[in-house]
């Protein structure tokens, strides 16, 4: 079994999983609404927009969709949390997603990690980053 993030978007999923891909690499496809079984179910303004993305690699699987604005929510009580094995690698995701976002909580060390993050990406999307390091390393300030 499998647990995997769903995200959905208003319009700008291929943007999003775009900048995605640039920040974790993986392989990315995606199928807009045009041309699927689903196209003539959906009005005009969602034919471009994105049914369905994926961006996968050994470690992880994030999907996720453009929805028809009039079901769009903005997403809530959530977070994709990313692990990381080291601090350099956690800074760099760190650097990376949280461009343009609001950082709620810089990475620093905590009681539980040498290294935790919480910001909003420039989409909206909540993420949370955590080294899983040993905690006798040291983040740099």
């Amino acid at each position: 079994m499998q647990l995997t993030p769903y995200v959905s978007f208003n319009g700008n999923c291929a943007e999003a999983f775009a900048f995605y891909h640039a920040c974790l690499g993986g392989e990315l496809d995606a199928m807009p609404y045009a041309g699927s079984p689903m196209a003539d179910e959906m009005p005009a303004v969602m034919q471009d927009r994105i049914m369905h993305a994926t961006l996968t690699n050994g470690e992880f699987f994030l999907m996720g969709s453009d929805v028809p604005p009039s079901v769009y929510q903005a997403p809530q009580g959530m977070q994709i949390a990313l692990l990381c094995d080291d601090l350099d690698e956690a800074q760099r995701r760190f650097d990376s997603l949280s461009a343009d976002g609001q950082i709620s909580m810089p990475l620093q060390a905590t009681f539980w990690s040498t290294g935790f993050a919480l910001f909003t990406d420039r989409f909206g999307i909540q993420w949370m980053i955590n080294c899983t390091c040993a905690l006798d390393a040291k983040i740099d300030a």
